[in-house]
């Protein structure tokens, strides 16, 4: 039985995508964390779902209290999982600003109604500016278009087309 083994070439192609993904949470995160706010105290967000922190819903109960420290690890962790998965599906030759605003929408709406979207689908296309302008479509919570989603998304337009 043969055993791959790794070449220089190899390892500088898993550095790079390394780069590029620490890149993309740098550039993420703060934006994420502006927009999602932060309470260290359980509340209903405004569909109804239990949130804590900067927007986080996994496992949360109403009742459940965090100290910023807490938050702000929970923030690092989960914007890290969350590029994990939507990696899956964006291709990591993306401009890192595109990159970027893809994993803030995933974060947002989640990673399977991201990857699944005309926008990603316009990111793998190549088509970047197409993929920044269907941002404009994610402005609708609970069946209303929400001012705070369409300042949002146009915050992450911006983000999206600057390194185009």
């Amino acid at each position: 039985m043969r055993f791959w083994k790794k070449t220089a070439r190899d390892t500088a192609g898993a550095t790079a995508g390394a780069a590029v993904g620490a890149a993309v949470i740098t550039m993420a995160t703060p934006f994420i964390a502006t927009w999602e706010g932060k309470r260290n105290y359980a509340y209903l967000d405004i569909v109804g779902v239990p949130t804590i922190c900067y927007g986080s819903t996994n496992g949360v109960k109403m009742g459940d209290w965090k100290s910023d420290a807490e938050c702000l690890e929970l923030l690092k962790k989960e914007v890290g999982e969350y590029y994990e998965r939507l990696s899956e599906c964006m291709p990591s030759n993306a401009p890192i600003s595109v990159q970027a605003s893809m994993l803030e929408l995933a974060y947002n709406v989640g990673v399977s109604a991201t990857c699944n979207s005309t926008a990603m689908r316009m990111v793998k296309d190549g088509n970047y500016i197409a993929a920044c302008e269907q941002l404009d479509r994610w402005v609708y919570a609970g069946g209303k278009k929400i001012n705070g989603l369409v300042n949002r998304r146009n915050a992450s337009k911006e983000m999206c087309t600057k390194d185009l």
